[in-house]
């Protein structure tokens, strides 16, 4: 890991609270950027959807009958109504909107319109609904509103296999937690990033793993973080040191040792350990303030064993994640201050500088 900042400083407050800043990045870095929805196992049969709701706009993502997840705008085409109301659900056929009952199949295209078939001039393949690209990466679900958006391969090269090892598309939800943090969305990735803070806010953590042992895989643009070594006598991180599953079947006698963080920018954390994978699934929600989806994920079939418990990774990382909120809301507090000015970055926090870095690059005018 580097040991220097190279004298860098934090950002300044406005890049925390201004809502001129906030809308800069909606349009510089939310909308052009891969942005994580949730899981495809969410949707697992044909007809099941979720809404998820970005900057003001509402997206239907659904599964359709190829078994395809598809997303939509969550407007009908006819004169702008909200097609489902619903966080989640299951549709049996169509998408019908319920107001004039347009109807429209899970692909996107108009197939019903009362008193509107067979009109001169009125064509239904005008009238699908607006669809944006749409990608399932190791069983997450991206979505990107810019036309034509960025080729997804090529833009996660960098990561596209790279959590291969832990068959992340094989797993599922074992528990959710939904956390809503008073602070800014930078402020939660960069508290992420360093464990600078970690034997002060996390003392549970400090005989698991420490920075000493640290490295990082990706020092510069949108992935960020790499591993952390378990100490001799823990299994993987949870309240009491033991696994709470099996091993995961395809992993290396090293990544059974190790855990990782990554940061993928700008709404997802990954963090593989020997049995299980937490994500943190981040969603801006106004210039000071964020809603944080987190998910333990293990197989499908440790999830049916008897004797299966995932309390132990839940209750040590709950307790984690929300002494981090806490400090999280505490520094969000602190950059609205009149007396705050930004401060040098230790040689702890190279991550931070490299985020910063990134960040500010894709807020540049073009």
């Amino acid at each position: 890991m580097p040991r220097t900042a190279m004298g860098a400083r934090t950002l300044p407050g406005e890049y925390f609270t201004s809502p001129t800043v906030y809308d800069q990045e909606t349009s510089r870095i939310f909308l052009p950027g891969w942005i994580c929805t949730g899981r495809a196992s969410d949707i697992p049969e044909p007809g099941d959807f979720f809404l998820h709701e970005l900057d003001g706009e509402s997206f239907l993502i659904i599964r359709s009958e190829s078994g395809q997840i598809n997303c939509f705008y969550n407007v009908c085409r006819h004169r702008g109504t909200r097609l489902q109301h619903e966080k989640c659900g299951h549709l049996k056929s169509r998408i019908q909107c319920p107001y004039h009952a347009w109807g429209y199949d899970m692909e996107g295209k108009l197939k019903s319109a009362p008193n509107m078939m067979g009109t001169p001039g009125f064509c239904t393949s005008d009238h699908s609904l607006q669809a944006i690209a749409c990608v399932v990466w190791q069983g997450f679900i991206l979505i990107n509103q810019q036309r034509p958006a960025e080729d997804f391969k090529n833009d996660f090269r960098d990561i596209l296999h790279r959590f291969d090892p832990w068959e992340l598309d094989r797993l599922v939800s074992a528990h959710e937690i939904i956390y809503d943090v008073a602070a800014n969305w930078k402020i939660i990735f960069q508290n992420y990033s360093e464990c600078y803070h970690c034997s002060l806010v996390h003392p549970q953590l400090r005989p698991i793993t420490s920075v000493e042992t640290a490295s990082n895989d990706f020092q510069q643009g949108h992935f960020l973080g790499g591993p952390m070594i378990l100490a001799e006598d823990h299994e993987s991180i949870t309240a009491d040191g033991k696994r709470c599953g099996q091993p995961l079947a395809q992993l290396s006698e090293t990544d059974l040792r190790r855990v990782y963080f990554y940061t993928l920018f700008p709404s997802l954390f990954i963090s593989p350990h020997p049995d299980y994978v937490l994500t943190h699934r981040i969603e801006r929600v106004n210039s000071e303030s964020t809603r944080i989806v987190c998910n333990w994920l293990f197989p499908a079939d440790t999830l049916q064993q008897t004797n299966f418990d995932a309390s132990s990774a839940v209750e040590f990382w709950d307790l984690t994640n929300r002494q981090d909120w806490e400090i999280c809301e505490l520094t969000q507090l602190g950059v609205q201050s009149r007396a705050y000015r930004p401060g040098p970055y230790s040689g702890l926090e190279s991550m931070l500088v490299a985020f910063d870095q990134h960040y500010l690059s894709t807020m540049k005018d073009d």
